[in-house]
């Protein structure tokens, strides 16, 4: 069973024709291992360099009560506004607390 051509990623039917990779056969397929398995050392150098379920916490999602028109201006001024937002509290914050 081929799989078909579909175009888009920078390929064209032409590249797509031009691999040959036959199907594993059943005998190939018995034959396989896990990487982890087949290829410990580079498995476990691949692995030191992964996080562990997801990326540290650094941030804390809140619930704040804001004026529509303040939210408004915020979400106005472009991607990127509730880390501005976060900046200007901290700012704000060092400057009252001197």
């Amino acid at each position: 069973m081929t799989k078909p051509f579909v175009p888009g990623r920078g390929y064209e039917k032409a590249d797509w024709d031009a691999v040959d990779s036959p199907e594993l056969t059943d005998a190939e397929l018995a034959g396989l291992r896990p990487m982890q398995e087949a290829m410990p050392a580079i498995h476990a150098a691949l692995q030191e360099g992964l996080r562990k379920r997801g990326p540290a916490r650094t941030k804390e999602a809140v619930s704040i009560r804001l004026d529509i028109d303040l939210v408004e201006r915020l979400r106005a001024s472009g991607p990127g506004w509730q880390s501005r937002v976060n900046d200007a509290l901290r700012e704000w914050l060092q400057r009252t607390a001197a």
